[in-house]
């Protein structure tokens, strides 16, 4: 056993003293703690195996009303001596580690020691910095490659749906689904479009982010690349070196480039680059067909670009189910765009007029030929140049960093979070991890994520959505299912509308009747799932869904059709299915 003595800023009575001893409530490592506010100090008997000075002192400075002002030395502890003769002036408690840094108090006096530091600057990024900031650490943020914000509001979520909707108002200018609307078509200023989107990226990019943390007071922000020197340093752009108790990396991902012939030989574009274009594309071939090549592909499609869509796998959304694809697929082909799959590419090319593609297409050779390429094949990890391997993090094969559920990786002072670690790759898991990466760092609590009952969504139009199991994800966990699926042609909205695309999918536990998963494919499909995924969370019952009282006419009430169609012919409903 190990014992630590601190002085502690900030206490003016008991109630201090418990609210500081009550960080350390529950934690395993702490054998007795004796906080006493007349003296202003806090003594701890600690077990070395399972926590250290550092991560003490952290917890104490957590609360964000108390710091840590200095260590008082052992040979005090152990003597009895008077303590205002023995402290350690302006030393951390790991100074042995910092070597010249440990001059500097723990709080980030100085500019290269800090409580925490975070490498990224996108949605993990900044939901970590607040949370940092609410516990009063100090902290620094290293972001490089992309402007502070990240994927989601520079070139990824925002402007992609911004495009979505400006195609979606395009399409509906010229297509109608009643017989007496017809449309008299749109003039597209395609530039003017991509102007005001970039309008919109810097305005969010601002309010949503920059100002968010612009009046921080224990925050700096620094444009660079970091490098681990070792667990608790790393070295920025290669010369400014900064340390500190506990990082979090949340350096996300970016456009995994197949390995085909040529392929890096030619113009391709990205998300990162297309979306900057003012000059529309005549005709663009799209590589990939997860939901970012789909959303692109339908979008460029409707604004007018001829699109064609190329596909490795035997189906676009390898990852779902293939009834959801062949939906999804057979309304996408219907409004002309060409959508090839079970492709084996072999070789990319491009002259001054033209980009080709050669693969080969049931049994023969096939090339395509458009004026652009974009390259929309998946995402890899930002995480070959942090200097892992100067630190022996544990990556998996695809080089993503290896968390628990808890955000934490083989490293007890680093944590991971977004899209560069082994968990789905959303904007709003990034925020979530990024928060209880710094909770579980700094406040002593344990808190998981559990994505169990996780929502997501494809925004093309139709939209695709799910939550929970599938089908072959049930088998496969030995769960005894069973699957309701409503065509939205027995949907009354959808009747009405004049728009019958899609369907609703069910998945229940037969022994319990609790929903355990659901895929939607409907027009604003995306706004069904968060009911459904609530229902998992929270054990809801296939009898509740269906009893559950929902306004007539609206798409909301599929679900209590797809609910009551367990069991009955909902054919034979009235309209109101009662």
């Amino acid at each position: 056993m190990k014992f630590a003595k601190f002085k502690i800023k900030g206490m003016t009575c008991d109630h201090c003293a418990q609210t500081i001893a009550k960080k350390f409530s529950g934690n395993e490592g702490i054998i007795t703690k004796d906080i006493d506010y007349n003296s202003g100090t806090g003594k701890f008997e600690f077990d070395p195996d399972k926590t250290d000075k550092d991560q003490i002192a952290a917890l104490i400075n957590s609360t964000g009303h108390y710091r840590v002002e200095r260590e008082i030395s052992e040979e005090a502890i152990v003597n009895n001596t008077d303590e205002t003769k023995s402290y350690k002036a302006n030393t951390l408690p790991f100074e042995e580690d910092l070597g010249s840094a440990s001059s500097i108090p723990l709080g980030g006096a100085g500019d290269g020691l800090f409580d925490f530091i975070i490498i990224g600057g996108g949605s993990a990024a900044f939901s970590a910095a607040i949370k940092a900031e609410s516990l009063g650490l100090s902290t620094l943020m290293v972001n490089g490659g992309l402007n502070f914000g990240g994927t989601c509001v520079n070139v990824g979520c925002v402007p992609s749906k911004n495009l979505i909707r400006a195609a979606e108002t395009a399409y509906h200018a010229t297509h109608s689904n009643f017989a007496g609307i017809k449309p008299k078509g749109v003039d597209i200023d395609f530039a003017q479009v991509i102007k005001d989107k970039k309008r919109l990226v810097a305005t969010l990019q601002q309010k949503k982010y920059l100002d968010v943390v612009g009046d921080f007071e224990n925050l700096k922000m620094v444009q660079g690349w970091a490098e681990f020197v070792d667990t608790k340093t790393i070295l920025v752009d290669g010369k400014d070196k900064y340390t500190a108790l506990k990082f979090l990396i949340a350096t996300g991902a970016t456009t995994n480039i197949p390995d085909i012939k040529g392929l890096n030989e030619v113009n391709y574009l990205t998300n990162v680059s297309l979306f900057d274009l003012e000059e529309q594309p005549k005709s663009m071939i799209v590589l990939g067909g997860g939901y970012i090549a789909l959303e692109i592909a339908q979008a460029y499609h409707r604004l007018g670009t001829k699109v064609t869509l190329l596909q490795r796998s035997a189906q676009v959304l390898s990852k779902q189910t293939t009834e959801v694809a062949e939906e999804l697929t057979s309304h996408l082909r219907n409004e002309g765009l060409e959508i090839y799959t079970s492709l084996n590419f072999i070789e990319v090319s491009e002259n001054t007029e033209k980009i080709s593609v050669v693969a080969e297409h049931e049994g023969g050779r096939k090339v395509f030929e458009a004026q652009k390429i974009l390259v929309s094949t998946g995402i890899k990890p930002n995480t070959n140049k942090l200097g892992l391997q100067n630190i022996g993090l544990e990556l998996d094969g695809g080089g993503h960093i290896l968390v628990n559920d808890k955000m934490e990786t083989n490293l007890h002072n680093i944590y991971a979070a977004g899209d560069c670690i082994n968990t789905p790759a959303y904007v709003y898991t990034a925020a979530f991890e990024g928060k209880i990466a710094v909770e579980n760092a700094f406040t002593g609590t344990e808190n998981k994520a559990d994505y169990s009952s996780l929502p997501w969504v494809v925004f093309t139009d139709p939209q695709v959505a799910g939550t929970g199991l599938d089908e072959a994800q049930a088998k496969a966990q030995n769960i005894p299912f069973e699957v309701s699926k409503l065509e939205l042609k027995d949907v009354p909205r959808a009747i009405a509308a004049n728009d019958t695309r899609g369907f609703i999918k069910l998945i229940r536990n037969i022994e319990t009747d609790k929903l355990i998963g659901a895929r939607v494919v409907a027009p604003e499909g995306g706004e069904l799932i968060q009911q459904l995924s609530m229902a998992i969370k929270h054990g809801g019952t296939i009898k509740e869904l269906a009893e559950s009282l929902y306004p007539y006419l609206t798409l909301s009430e599929g679900i209590k059709l797809a609910a009551i169609a367990f069991d009955k012919d909902v054919a034979t409903l009235s309209c109101c299915a009662v």
